[in-house]
């Protein structure tokens, strides 16, 4: 295994100040080794040596190293050795001097340089020509000298301007020396005023610490002197001025300074509160006096006849509430006798009002209806010539009948009556009209006592202790009324005016009446669902014999209950009441056991039907005036009178063409049980024929006489006798399909009456209405 290599150190470059001069030592001093048989190269600094020698010794320290050496010299080294020599580059057939030797050179670093060098293109080339490296050494060297006299003769040339240079350079040195020392005093100077400055800076500090706890204390004092201080002009404002506005806020500044006094601790043991609170509570006692004494005074006022009390409290009282707040906050005992004294005031001047008003309201009221004003009780009206659609002086009609009584409730928002207006112009006024003047007068009193409670007490129960006498006042008016009121109209009427009333404080936003307009609902459902009942007992124990009357036309009871029934299912119509709908039902059936107990009252069949067709009619016509369609109750009573029409048109029929009508059902397969079964003869049709054929347009001017005559109304008995001609062509057109079907049956064509000829006739007399 082969030694290790001498370790080769590097030598350092030429420094570039060297002159060819300095540089003087033989080849032979630089391959010289140490004693550990390294290779010592000795620096520059150490040896002066030609340019030449130096080049060429350092050529030969390269060209030494094992990479250089020939084919044989390289077998020795191993092949990691090799590997780690990194022989990239192909040298050729180089050629050195025996005199070198592998053994003594180190090959340590030199693959690291060889890579690193590699890409040179002078490297490159020496290496890839395989020529002698000494030549190209001695080469090299020649260039060198040549540049070197080159070098010489530019440095000769350029002596003159160095000698320049050089003279400059010292005149500049020695005018830096002098910039030098006199930076070095600005230095000094600045150092000086560097310590004044932050001597200076730390007394500013402290100058402004001291003038902000100045500042801080100054604040304090002034605020604590501003609270605790009286000044005399609000002393004697206080105690011998007049309350005004001026006086209002210098009653603010005392209410702060008690409310300091009292709250803060470090006014309570400092020496000026000794001084100052008792002078304070001389002006509280004070202020509290002539607050007491200003409110008890303007309280006084609103006893006085005709004072708008509205007017006094939002010009005179809500202007100066402050002085409530006053002695809310520092006269407690004052403030709740005062209190007091509003609330006994104005309770008793609203009561009075309110029971003023009422009088007043009763002077004008107009009475529609008594106990005795029923559906089901006997007319006690005369009985003359004229009398038949005749009321009493009594607005009797007003009972049952709604007209125009419905407009109160667009007007629920309108003002209330002026009672001496209405007395001196003789009007007389339904309940209802009272009852909303009323309650209006109500609402607009108790939102503007509520808002003025809340805005100068700023509290709301005050409100219901001063309307405790008006609300007694009214619903001792209530209860004294709706006993004896038996106006069922009316009181729906009030059912729904109160309704709207709760709606109107809902927009309002005022929650005081809520309760009390709730109690009123009350008191009038079940007052009205008492006389409600009380008309529909009266249907039921109804009698009949001093009822009846022998008239076809409509009776008046039913028209009082179709009145009755239109007008409060008109009522009902945006409230969609139940309860109201299921009375209805059952007032109904009442009146429809009624008026068949009525009609049997009639001995025959036919003016029976007449009676329920008439009654029939004039409900539907009476709901249909209203504006009720497609109720619950118009069906029934349409179904009822389309059943009544079919029997009473079957009858006129019967009354004219009896053998006609009994020939087709019994004969034509209609009444299969009264068929014999045996074929139709022209003996049996022949007579039927020349009958009709002789008679029918007299019987049509009969049956149209007897239509004009039994129904009050024209239109229903029109469409009664075109139902009847109609069903009388059915059953002839009958009557032709089996003659037809008869042998030898067309003998009867000469007496046979054409469908045309019938439905021009039918057509005429549809035009007379």
């Amino acid at each position: 295994m082969a030694s290790p290599m001498p370790a080769v150190r590097r030598l350092p470059p030429l420094p570039s100040s060297t002159t060819p001069t300095q540089i003087a030592v033989s080849k032979s001093s630089i391959a010289a080794g140490d004693g550990d048989g390294n290779l010592v190269v000795p620096s520059a600094e150490e040896l002066q040596l030609s340019a030449e020698e130096y080049a060429q010794a350092a050529l030969e320290r390269l060209f030494a190293s094992p990479l250089f050496s020939s084919n044989d010299n390289r077998g020795s080294l191993s092949e990691e050795e090799q590997t780690k020599a990194g022989l990239h580059i192909t040298a050729g057939d180089l050629t050195f001097g025996d005199d070198v030797k592998s053994d003594d050179i180190s090959l340590e670093g030199l693959q690291e340089e060889l890579e690193k060098f590699q890409s040179q293109q002078v490297i490159a080339s020496i290496l890839g020509k395989g020529s002698e490296l000494r030549e190209y050494a001695r080469d090299v060297e020649e260039k060198l000298r040549q540049v070197e006299l080159e070098s010489i003769q530019d440095y000769i040339k350029e002596s003159d301007n160095l000698v320049s240079l050089h003279t400059q350079i010292q005149d500049c040195d020695s005018i830096l020396t002098e910039m030098e020392a006199l930076l070095g005093g600005f230095q000094a100077d600045l150092g000086s005023i560097s310590s004044e400055i932050k001597s200076l800076q730390e007394q500013s500090m402290s100058m402004g610490l001291k003038l902000k706890n100045r500042k801080v204390a100054e604040l304090n004092l002034s605020r604590f002197l501003e609270d605790i201080v009286v000044p005399p002009n609000m002393i004697d404002t206080i105690v011998d001025g007049e309350i005004t506005e001026e006086y209002l806020r210098n009653l603010q500044v005392l209410s702060k300074k008690l409310h300091f006094l009292a709250e803060d601790p470090v006014a309570k043991v400092s020496a000026a509160y000794k001084d100052v609170e008792p002078e304070v509570e001389k002006l509280r006692l004070k202020a509290i006096y002539k607050g007491r004494e200003f409110m008890l005074q303007k309280l006084n006022a609103l006893k006085k006849p005709k004072t708008n009390i509205q007017i006094l409290q939002q010009n005179v009282l809500l202007k100066y509430k402050y002085i409530a707040t006053f002695l809310h906050e520092h006269g407690k005992d004052v403030y709740l006798e005062v209190r007091m004294a509003y609330i006994d005031t104005l309770n008793k001047v609203l009561s009075a009002h309110f029971r003023t008003y009422i009088q007043a309201l009763e002077k004008v009221q107009l009475d529609i209806a008594t106990r005795n004003d029923l559906i089901g009780v006997e007319d006690t009206r005369s009985v003359g010539l004229f009398s038949r659609s005749r009321e009493p002086l009594r607005n009797r009609s007003s009972v049952f009948s709604l007209g125009d009584r419905a407009k109160i409730l667009q007007d629920v928002d309108q003002p209330a009556l002026i009672p001496h207006i209405v007395e001196a112009s003789g009007t007389k006024y339904p309940y209802e009209v009272l009852f909303r003047s009323l309650h209006k007068l109500l609402m607009d009193t108790a939102t503007s006592e509520y808002l003025f409670c809340h805005s100068f007490f700023g509290e709301d129960s005050i409100f219901h202790e001063i309307f405790a006498g008006p609300f007694t006042v009214i619903d001792e008016h209530l209860n004294s009324v709706l006993p004896n009121h038996y106006d069922a109209i009316g009181l729906m009427l009030m059912i729904r005016l109160t309704h709207q009333h709760q709606l109107i404080m809902s927009r309002r936003r005022v929650p005081c009446l809520d309760s009390y307009l709730d109690k009123v609902n009350i008191m009038l459902w079940p007052r009205f669902k008492m006389v409600f009942d009380m008309h529909l007992t009266s249907l039921r124990t109804a009698n009949v014999r001093t009822l009846w009357e022998d008239d076809v036309h409509p009776h008046y009871v039913i028209r009082r209950y179709a009145e009755y029934a239109a007008s409060l299912l008109q009522l009902n119509v945006e409230y969609g009441d139940g309860q109201l709908e299921l009375n209805l039902d059952r007032l109904r059936v009442a009146v429809d056991d009624l008026l068949i107990k009525l009609a049997r009252c009639f001995k025959h069949q036919k003016q029976q039907t007449i009676f329920l067709i008439n009654n029939y009619d004039m409900v539907l016509s009476v709901f249909k005036e209203a504006g009720i369609e497609d109720g619950k109750t118009q069906q029934q009573f349409e179904e009822l009178l389309k059943s009544s029409q079919t029997v009473f048109l079957e009858a006129l029929l019967l009354e004219h063409f009896q053998q006609l009508i009994m020939f087709v059902k019994t004969r034509t397969g209609e009444d299969s049980a009264s068929s014999s079964g045996q074929p139709i003869k022209i003996e049996e049709v022949e007579p039927l024929v020349k009958d009709f054929a002789e008679r029918w347009r007299g019987a049509i001017k009969l049956m149209h006489e007897d239509v004009i005559r039994s129904f009050s109304n024209f239109l229903c008995g029109m469409e009664i006798l075109k139902l009847t001609l109609t069903q009388l062509l059915l059953y002839y057109s009958r009557l032709i399909e089996a003659i037809r079907k008869i042998e030898g049956g067309g003998v009867l064509n000469i007496n046979l009456v054409s469908i045309t000829s019938i439905m021009y006739e039918i057509k005429n007399y549809s035009r007379t209405f």
